[in-house]
């Protein structure tokens, strides 16, 4: 089981020059001293209930968490101005605030996920909100987070990200503050923070994979994920020499669009088309995806076709591993495929179909845990076992 903390991860060469500070409480990878073409305008709101408003967009931009994460990821944000959040630009006085305009306004950066986006729209409610009262303020941030919830009902980290908000930023010692104003701007402070740190995820996850890609492997990647291209990227940056089979990611054609950025970078690539993976596994050293969500069982909830390209893996020997954010770990706990709702995408064969023809239209599968080898999240390096503890821990 491998661990380490976010902080250790961007912060390692100060933790070398002040050996004397205070000790971290950091779980480390090893036993030493712990350290630590966009589409036009992204809708205001899901224009069609029957296809998942992630999958309307998904084209266009495109944890396991414990209690002390907050205290050991601080340290990683804020160091260099490039990695901030960009700032949303500011509303009319004249109008009022709906947490969901404030958060279509966040997701229209291309670089932001829908979670942090959330995120972002949450700490708009407490710096916005009239409340005289924590509680008056706690039941907002409530309505808020519920509401960006039902916005889409299918997509698991926005719905994990607004729960882990709640959970760290209304947590704390800031409630027993006789005065008010203090209590709010503690919470805004957490809440920031909170924005901040899930923004810089993926850059964490980066750092930290970069020790399982080695110079001459080939690596086969499934649809379009942004923290798996970060990945990539950062391999690339480091003059490491790999090669990269990209599904085509049928009926989106997301593996395209990831094979035309790894492209930019001057990784080899070989564009396979989704039926191939079996016939091209023998080649490849590892797979990589990312994932909708990361469930209590350790299993992930991915695009369509993760599922059976493990099953190859596994029975060839192939490490299977898996790029998430933290804010993408989900109470949840599918027994099989049908257990989930349903993430629908329109579909479109080419050729007319007759009415009398079914078409699956379900856009994710669910990969159990004994199929992944291990997990790449900005809290670490982990285990599929290690999550359903975690979770545990985290909504104690």
């Amino acid at each position: 089981m491998w661990w380490r903390s976010a902080s250790f991860i961007l912060d390692q060469p100060i933790h070398q020059q002040n050996d004397a500070a205070a000790k971290p409480e950091s779980r480390l990878l090893s036993n030493t001293t712990t350290a630590s073409s966009s589409m036009a305008e992204t809708l205001q709101q899901n224009p069609n209930p029957s296809i998942s408003a992630y999958y309307l967009t998904r084209a266009a931009h495109h944890g396991v968490v414990t209690s002390d994460w907050l205290a050991q990821a601080q340290a990683a944000v804020g160091r260099d101005p490039d990695d901030l959040p960009p700032e949303n630009p500011a509303r009319p006085s004249e109008e009022p605030f709906s947490v969901i305009n404030d958060f279509n306004s966040w997701r229209k950066h291309s670089d932001l996920a829908e979670a942090v986006a959330a995120i972002r729209a949450l700490a708009s409610v407490i710096r916005s909100s009239e409340a005289t009262t924590v509680m008056e303020l706690e039941i907002e941030l409530k309505k808020a987070s519920d509401s960006l919830k039902s916005w889409d009902t299918t997509s698991i980290s926005l719905t994990a990200g607004c729960d882990l908000f709640m959970r760290y930023v209304t947590r704390t010692s800031a409630l027993e503050y006789e005065d008010f104003n203090s209590a709010k701007s503690r919470l805004l402070e957490r809440a920031e923070k909170f924005g901040e740190i899930s923004y810089k995820a993926r850059k964490i996850i980066a750092m930290l994979s970069q020790d399982f890609i080695f110079d001459g492997c080939t690596i086969l990647v499934h649809g379009f994920s942004r923290v798996v291209l970060e990945v990539l990227k950062t391999a690339a940056q480091s003059r490491k020499l790999f090669r990269i089979f990209c599904t085509e990611g049928r009926p989106d054609r997301t593996g395209l669009r990831l094979s035309n950025e790894l492209a930019k970078l001057d990784v080899p690539v070989k564009l396979l088309i989704d039926s191939a993976v079996a016939y091209s596994m023998d080649e490849v050293d590892m797979v990589f995806v990312g994932a909708d969500g990361v469930v209590e069982s350790g299993g992930v909830i991915n695009m369509m076709g993760t599922y059976q390209i493990a099953l190859v893996a596994k029975s060839m020997n192939k490490p299977v591993y898996v790029a998430a954010e933290s804010y993408k770990f989900a109470r949840l706990y599918p027994l099989d495929q049908k257990d989930m709702v349903p993430a629908l995408r329109p579909i479109d064969f080419g050729v007319p179909i007759p009415s009398k023809v079914e078409v699956e239209t379900s856009a994710r599968d669910y990969t159990p845990p004994q199929y992944l080898t291990l997990l790449f999240t900005d809290l670490g390096v982990l285990t599929p076992s290690v999550v359903s503890d975690e979770l545990i821990q985290l909504y104690l």
